[in-house]
């Protein structure tokens, strides 16, 4: 445990930091004129789409704008249910203002419309009463476990969180005196996530934590794999016979590009499971504006709902959370629009069908270029990518490489990536940033591009991996 422990703690974010440091500096250089075998440095080390090439809905901008300078709302030049919406979320603001204060938990008519969303996906009503607003999904969880993880216990509490996974979680649970305790994905098997192995890593965490909590994304980030019910209804099972907390990060629930997956919310199938299940069992789901087709990672909105908190705790749910700042409300408008899109009849949503429709195909595209490409190159492996936002494939390095890379003070994948970086211009996150089994490696991009961007992606992450495999046998 504590070896495992020690490894998940080396995902330290300087490392990604000085690679993104030194993608800007070829990026200012590029700029003044130096002369290199590429034209400009494609960063596909974050999941940001707009920053990878694709192109905000129309009429989530137009709102926005809208509220943000009202006098657009006297020309002709945006439709009239932009209009109508516009007028509708000011009045939801002080002053009919967007620079106004808003309640902590959020604008009330906003929280309504988000626990009306919730309700309409997974056929379960959502009280507004449970559902808070945060400046993106990552303070909502960080609220969550700053409560469970009270540094006043005398034994020091644990959370169980999956390798790979998103590499904030981990470091949030450490910097808040707790311990994250790893649990292994199953490559061979597409990622899946696998109850013996949660039994294992509760039993590891025997005499050095009391683990308190499961933290699971599906879909999954980084590895693209979407969850069965079977697998789900397991890990239901295993929380409640564990009395854990089940933290859920659902944020990529929009995206799904492999016909034959579908996203359950944990929360519909805990009600489909019936009590005393879905009555006792504590859960708290994430989502966020940054992912999906929106995908305003910079406007920093998101949501937490909780399910069967006891209620002699929620005071304490809500002391917490009042200590936060109040959210974005242009965040909060944004997770407005992702609730009520437009419908059909309404002006606006012809276009906004066909630019969803064209993200769709895109991504769908991107899916199948990306596992065409990286399954054909040597020493690669890419597990199918079923969902969320990444490619996430196995390099297969060689002894030489890797004894360079350790020469060079490296993980072998971050030297990989820094390789790939100077010779031409591509920023990747390399596995070890988001843990890994000992003796893997790996490399993450983003699949939420533009189809040339990834094309001219793919075309020089191919060169390069040809040249690298040659010099390096």
């Amino acid at each position: 445990m504590q070896e495992m422990s020690s490894r998940l703690m080396t995902v330290r974010p300087d490392k990604m930091a000085a690679l993104v440091e030194r993608a800007a500096r070829i990026k200012e250089t590029l700029e003044q004129g130096t002369k290199k075998p590429y034209r400009d440095v494609i960063d596909v080390s974050w999941g940001d789409p707009h920053k990878a090439g694709m192109k905000p809905l129309t009429f989530v901008r137009q709102v926005i704008a809208a509220c943000l300078y009202p006098q657009l709302l006297d020309g002709d030049n945006l439709p009239v249910d932009v209009k109508q919406r516009t007028e509708k979320i000011l009045r939801y603001c002080d002053g009919g203002s967007v620079g106004s204060y808003t309640l902590t938990a959020g604008i009330p008519e906003i929280v309504e419309s988000v626990a009306q969303f919730i309700s309409q996906r997974d056929g379960v009503p959502a009280d507004p009463e449970n559902i808070w607003i945060h400046p993106g999904s990552q303070t909502s969880l960080r609220s969550i476990l700053a409560l469970m993880l009270s540094s006043e216990v005398s034994t020091k509490r644990g959370v169980l969180v999956p390798v790979p996974g998103h590499n904030t979680t981990p470091l949030s649970v450490m910097a808040l005196g707790g311990v994250a305790v790893p649990y292994f994905l199953d490559e061979e098997r597409g990622w899946e996530l696998r109850v013996d192995e949660l039994q294992r890593a509760l039993v590891s965490a025997r005499g050095t934590c009391r683990p308190i909590a499961l933290y699971v994304i599906n879909p999954g980030n980084p590895t693209g794999h979407i969850q069965s019910r079977k697998s789900m209804e397991e890990v239901i099972r295993f929380v409640a016979e564990n009395k854990l907390f089940l933290l859920a990060d659902e944020v990529y629930q929009g995206s799904v590009y492999d016909t034959n997956s579908a996203f359950v919310s944990y929360k519909k199938l805990l009600h489909e499971l019936g009590p005393p299940l879905s009555h006792t069992l504590e859960l708290a789901s994430f989502h966020s504006v940054s992912k999906g087709f929106l995908g305003e990672c910079g406007l920093r909105g998101g949501y937490v709902e909780l399910l069967n908190i006891d209620p002699t705790v929620m005071p304490y749910v809500q002391q917490v959370f009042q200590l936060l700042t109040t959210p974005p409300v242009v965040g909060q408008i944004a997770l407005e629009l992702m609730a009520k899109p437009p419908q059909p009849g309404d002006p606006s949503h012809p276009l906004f069908k066909r630019e969803t429709d064209l993200m769709r195909s895109t991504l769908v595209d991107n899916v199948k270029r990306a596992q065409q490409v990286l399954n054909q190159l040597p020493a690669v492996s890419c597990q199918p990518i079923q969902g969320g936002g990444f490619a996430f494939p196995r390099l297969h390095l060689t002894p030489k490489a890797i004894r360079k890379a350790k020469e060079a003070d490296m993980e072998p994948d971050m030297f990989y990536c820094t390789r790939l970086l100077e010779d031409t211009g591509v920023l990747l996150s390399p596995g070890c940033v988001y843990g890994q089994k000992e003796g893997t490696y790996h490399i993450r991009f983003s699949i939420l591009t533009a189809a040339d961007v990834m094309e001219e992606l793919l075309r020089r992450l191919s060169a390069f991996h040809f040249q690298f495999m040659k010099d390096f046998s």
